[in-house]
């Protein structure tokens, strides 16, 4: 259901993909996973035909995303970083505003409208302006919105961020739905636990390049079934410490000089801890704290790319210049949200009738 082969692109003199290729089959999870700026936004743009590939081809549905646009939008839903939700409208309203603008009767426009509040939890709030909403039940009006077509494919970019624990709960079970109905989803995520979760396959980029692909599993065994984590108690140690446990092998320690930690991959769960502390003590090493858990992303992507996510890594909006659609529309810039803008460019240019209240 989703191709792409060499996909390329570059903002100015700054590459943001260098030849990405993806594989989803159809009913499945594919999930990008990736620190901000690895070129995850800019993937699902393309794929969604919001923005053009200086090379490679893509197809999704069995349509090239260059040559046959409006088939792809056709076929697709996509909920991106922001809620694409008029504020000054109601959840009932958003959504009936959606389903007019994919053609649908006013008959059917409300009853998918009916359906889409109960699937989300949006019943009681129905009738209340979207503005008002909390940041969990703006992103499920958000995803309704995505589905109202119940699209063949949809596009999830990092639809978790900045939710409290309830509200992420409730994507993911959104998103286990889509699936076990046979839809296939992209989702792009900053959060290992999230694609553990949810994804099929995985694929991390970083630097607009897949880096590695594979199931959850197989990248945690990549870096080792779980990781010690040390912070000395004398920050000046941190080398003597990555030396002890280097030398208890086979895996190579990772010092993070932000924080002061130095972090190795075992095997061995419990007995490799035991035998850590044992090896410190003996070479007069003293820890502040510890801990055994299972790889977090950070971990994966200091294995990976040899550095630890920093806090001045760029944000998750690839810069660049202003880009346009295939439809020749308004310029938008990159940081401006396009998940509106894809359902209404479905609509129209299918020639669907204007929409009335």
């Amino acid at each position: 259901m989703i191709v792409a082969e060499g996909l390329t692109r570059s903002f100015g003199d700054r590459q943001a993909l260098a030849g990405i290729d993806l594989r989803a089959p159809a009913g499945t999870v594919l999930s990008l996973l990736g620190p901000n700026g690895a070129g995850k936004t800019t993937t699902v743009r393309i794929l969604t035909t919001l923005l053009r590939p200086d090379g490679g081809r893509a197809t999704v549905a069995g349509h090239d995303v260059g040559d046959a646009p409006e088939a792809v939008r056709e076929r697709i839903g996509l909920s991106g970083q922001y809620a694409a939700v008029d504020e000054r409208l109601t959840a009932r309203e958003n959504l009936y505003l959606i389903a007019r603008l994919y053609g649908m009767s006013r008959r059917t426009a409300r009853r998918r409208t009916g359906d889409l509040l109960d699937r989300f939890a949006l019943t009681e709030a129905a009738d209340r302006p979207s503005g008002n909403f909390s940041g969990g039940m703006r992103r499920r009006l958000d995803l309704a919105g995505a589905l109202t077509a119940r699209p063949a494919v949809v596009f999830l970019d990092e639809p978790t961020t900045g939710l409290d624990p309830r509200g992420r709960a409730d994507t993911w079970q959104a998103v286990e739905d889509l699936v076990a109905d046979g839809t296939t989803v992209l989702l792009t995520t900053q959060y290992l636990e999230e694609a553990d979760r949810l994804a099929d396959s995985i694929v991390v980029v970083d630097h607009g390049r897949v880096i590695a692909r594979g199931t959850a599993n197989e990248l945690k065994d990549a870096v080792g079934g779980e990781r010690i984590t040390l912070r000395p108690a004398e920050p000046r140690a941190v080398g003597a410490i990555a030396e002890v446990l280097a030398s208890l092998g086979p895996y190579r320690p990772e010092t993070d000089r932000r924080t002061g930690k130095v972090s190795v991959a075992t095997d061995h769960g419990a007995a490799a801890l035991q035998r850590a502390l044992a090896a410190l003590q003996a070479a007069h090493l003293d820890v502040r704290d510890v801990s055994l858990a299972p790889p977090t992303l950070d971990d994966v992507f200091l294995a990976l790319t040899g550095r630890p996510r920093s806090a001045d890594d760029p944000p998750a909006q690839e810069p660049g210049p202003p880009v346009q659609d295939h439809a020749d529309g308004p310029e938008r810039e990159p940081g401006e949200h396009h998940g509106a803008g894809t359902r209404q460019h479905a609509a129209h240019r299918r020639g669907a009738p204007a929409w009335r209240p």
